[in-house]
């Protein structure tokens, strides 16, 4: 089994792909955190878990969802993850077998797959330059074939990018990220806004109502869905979005 979390794309399009060659049965983790329910493992399961970088470390609502998962997990069990990362991750692959060895299980492989930026919030930070984002995209195919051949052969190790002051950065960062700047208060629609709701059927944790304009609720997990998937450019976050560009996995 596969428990995946994205928000523009590109671990979706990691965790079909992994699904599909590997044959394993996929889980969305926002709907699984809804029904809080157990899962009956085979003796050979493999038990996957996808999901994208967050400043340097693990999504919260990943975190939050191991902590709750209920599975009968053996030694033999062959647990693995799956980030992708614009660049890098940071000690995030530290911190996400921490998350696994707390419920006394074992993480026994995990990779890093490069896929283009989306975090546009911050100063500094956009999405990649056209020729970037197709590089990566051209990339990712014989990265994930590598993947996939050391998940079905049971390989044990880490192949991640851990980056620079990887450290400094998940320790330091990571935390002010979380506590700082996963928020929806300063998303707001301009008058492009055109009531299409792809705002609110993108969203992955349903936290978007569209009257006339979207109205952001208290769940945000800061995945940009809303700002990338808007086709008149109409949301924006504070003024650290003006001008910025735009990317969803294709």
């Amino acid at each position: 089994m596969i428990f995946y979390f994205s928000g523009t794309g590109n671990s979706k399009w990691v965790a079909r792909q992994l699904a599909a060659d590997t044959n394993q049965s996929l889980f969305f983790i926002p709907d699984e955190l809804k029904q809080s329910r157990g899962y009956t493992l085979a003796h050979d399961e493999m038990i996957g878990f996808v999901f994208p970088i967050y400043s340097w470390g693990v999504p919260p609502i990943v975190l939050r969802f191991i902590a709750q998962l209920a599975l009968d997990v053996a030694s033999h069990h062959y647990i693995y993850f799956v980030a992708t990362c614009g660049d890098e991750t940071g000690m995030a692959p530290q911190q996400f077998r921490r998350a696994i060895a707390r419920k006394g299980w074992e993480c026994k492989a995990g990779f890093s797959i490069t896929m283009p930026n989306n975090y546009v919030l911050l100063p500094g930070f956009d999405v990649d330059v056209v020729d970037v984002m197709e590089a990566k995209l051209v990339a990712a195919p014989t990265r994930l074939a590598e993947i996939i051949s050391c998940l079905n052969n049971q390989f044990e190790g880490f192949d991640c990018v851990l980056g620079s002051w990887a450290v400094l950065k998940t320790r330091v960062v990571y935390p002010l990220f979380v506590k700082w700047g996963i928020s929806p208060k300063k998303f707001f629609a301009t008058d492009s806004c055109n009531g299409c709701k792809r705002c609110a059927k993108t969203c992955p944790v349903c936290n978007i109502v569209v009257e006339s304009k979207p109205k952001w609720g208290s769940e945000c997990t800061s995945c940009l869905a809303c700002y990338h998937i808007c086709p008149q450019r109409a949301i924006q976050y504070g003024g650290g979005t003006r001008n910025k560009g735009q990317y969803f996995h294709p």
